[in-house]
């Protein structure tokens, strides 16, 4: 059997936390393709690639917030003007430390924003991000 999500794209600046959540879906039995950037920019490159079909279409992004360069406010704002076939389909997931109330807020009146979800990722909240945004209850079997 095919895995449920075929590529997820990981959007944060700091290494160690990229490094332990890619582990983390790594771990998980539903996951295919992982591919992690470290700004806002280098996701757009990327989704640039998905556009001209030369890489893999991400099903799932989880974007860390407080980036340097182009936080991920910035980011989404450059995300709602690409093509709508290549943002059609694929769950933005804001993934952040970030305790802040007007984040939370903000991140419900965006259209591109699915979810909010605090640091970090287990295989908890990964479940619950596929039973709640791909409509299949999971066991992440380990």
């Amino acid at each position: 059997m095919g895995k449920l999500i075929n590529c997820v794209l990981l959007i944060d600046d700091d290494k160690a936390t990229n490094f332990f959540n890619e582990r983390v879906v790594t771990k998980h039995n539903s996951f295919d393709c992982i591919y992690t950037v470290q700004s806002g920019k280098e996701a757009l490159a990327y989704l640039d690639k998905v556009e001209s079909q030369e890489t893999t279409k991400p099903n799932l992004i989880f974007l860390d917030i407080n980036m340097p360069a182009m936080n991920g406010w910035e980011f989404l704002i450059e995300f709602s003007k690409l093509n709508k076939q290549t943002t059609e389909g694929i769950k933005v997931i804001l993934l952040s430390t970030s305790s802040n109330p007007d984040d939370v807020h903000k991140s419900l009146k965006n259209h591109s924003v699915d979810d909010f979800i605090n640091k970090p990722l287990s295989l908890g909240v990964l479940d619950k991000v596929i039973e709640k945004h791909f409509s299949i209850i999971t066991s992440h079997n380990c």
